[in-house]
């Protein structure tokens, strides 16, 4: 892996379940990012590798990858409700039916800026192809990284849910 690599030259794709572990790395350096910036989030053995090899399974896993299949970014596309997201203390744009983003986590070593938001670019097309016209996503309070990835890319913050225990910030993007 090279230091000078830029987002530019990273490739969005589905991940394979021989990259679990490599992903499962790249979400423990995350959880310990969290851990050092003071959050609770991803604290309490949510992800784990066991997560990671069941989205991989259901085919909601995408990577960020080098020419030569190095893991750089990680996330979880997800096609199907999330209950959590159906009792929101505020109000959705839509009710149309939509995408899920969840489990966002990208290399610290080497960190490569602007992953987050090219991945989260870079599923749009995809949602819809599959017919989906809007995105749902949440993300801790503290979690100043993703709030700025949000705004940056137009998602309308909605109001909060609960999810696994623990208030989360709830946004929405209708794609165009």
């Amino acid at each position: 892996m090279s230091d000078s690599i830029t987002v530019k030259d990273l490739i969005f794709r589905p991940a394979v379940m021989s990259e679990a572990e490599a992903i499962w790395g790249i979400i423990q350096q995350a959880i310990q990012k969290r851990k050092e910036e003071g959050s609770d989030q991803w604290q309490n053995g949510y992800p784990n590798l066991k997560v990671i090899q069941e989205d991989i399974e259901a085919g909601y896993a995408y990577v960020h990858v080098d020419r030569n299949n190095h893991v750089y970014g990680y996330l979880a596309l997800i096609f199907d409700v999330e209950p959590a997201y159906e009792d929101i203390n505020g109000e959705w744009l839509t009710d149309w039916p939509y995408a899920v983003v969840h489990r966002i986590a990208v290399n610290q070593e080497p960190y490569v800026k602007g992953q987050a938001s090219s991945m989260m670019e870079k599923i749009e097309p995809i949602c819809l192809e599959k017919g989906y016209k809007t995105i749902k996503v949440d993300t801790n309070f503290d979690n100043v990284g993703m709030l700025r990835v949000f705004e940056k890319l137009g998602y309308t913050y909605c109001g909060e849910v609960v999810l696994r225990g623990g208030m989360r910030k709830a946004y929405e993007k209708v794609l165009k």
